[in-house]
């Protein structure tokens, strides 16, 4: 079993700030001071998105989705900040259903996030379309609210799970990286596209075994974000995965290096709570 009081006393001896305030907030869910909240949310640009560290002043999705999940972690969702993001999300969104990150950061832009390559574009897909369908149901965009599934950003998510689904093999293998597998399969759950999410979860509960602590600790929170249940066998692998790479000290690795330990012990906070 994962060690949760462990894994807390990590995130408390080398957290910052912001880091015990996401611990906070998932396991009691007390709300952070306003002024932390403005620490997290600077730089947003005047369009609603944020810029990558290789982006200059352009917005990327890519780092948009990234502060999405920090604010997640924060119940800061609902803030303007947040507001702002997810109306330029869903702006951005293609004729297609699909994500591309701006032209401008062809020089730039890591493989993940590199404009025309279809690998990068079906991964940011997966990211804005996630991100769009956590928050859709809560948020308050600008245009009308949309009571169906997806609430505010319904059209948006449902043409987002139409380009995903549109791109899995029969075997239900996607082209494209290891995480656009769960962000795809959550997006699918929520549509009520269960079959396509189904398929997309027999490929990852057979990389389960091998996958490294964070993305094992990814997947997890990815899920039960969108309301998997936590007796689903694609999450007992997965806490199954991350009890076995737990360390002594109670944190999991980083595939980034040492200082993103702490927000991997985060998400696998999140994944097992």
């Amino acid at each position: 079993m994962v060690d949760l009081d462990a894994a807390i006393g990590f995130v408390v001896a080398h957290g910052d700030a912001v880091d015990r305030a996401r611990l906070s907030w998932l396991r009691t869910g007390a709300a952070p001071p306003p002024e932390l909240l403005d620490t997290v949310e600077v730089g947003q640009l005047p369009g609603g998105g944020w810029p990558a560290v290789w982006a200059g002043d352009v917005a990327s999705v890519d780092a948009t989705c990234f502060r999405l999940a920090e604010l997640d972690d924060l119940g800061a969702l609902g803030r303007p900040a947040a507001r702002r993001a997810l109306d330029w999300l869903a702006a951005r969104q293609q004729p297609d259903g699909g994500w591309e990150e701006d032209p401008a950061l062809a020089d730039a832009a890591p493989e993940w996030a590199r404009p025309g390559d279809p690998e990068a574009r079906l991964y940011l897909t997966a990211n804005a379309g996630f991100w769009l369908t956590v928050a859709g149901l809560d948020a308050r965009a600008a245009g009308p609210l949309d009571h169906r599934v997806g609430g505010a950003y319904a059209g948006v998510v449902h043409a987002a799970a139409q380009a995903l689904a549109g791109q899995l093999h029969p075997d239900g293998s996607w082209p494209s990286y290891l995480a656009t597998g769960w962000l795809s399969a959550a997006v699918l759950h929520r549509q009520e596209m269960f079959y396509e999410s189904a398929r997309i979860q027999v490929v990852l509960a057979d990389r389960l075994p091998g996958i490294s602590p964070a993305n094992a600790a990814w997947l997890a929170a990815t899920l039960r974000r969108v309301g998997v249940d936590e007796q689903h066998w694609t999450l007992v692998a997965a806490r199954r995965r991350l009890a076995e790479t737990q360390r002594s000290d109670g944190g999991w690795e980083s595939d980034e290096g040492p200082q993103f330990d702490v927000h991997t012990t985060l998400a696998a906070i999140r994944a097992c709570r």
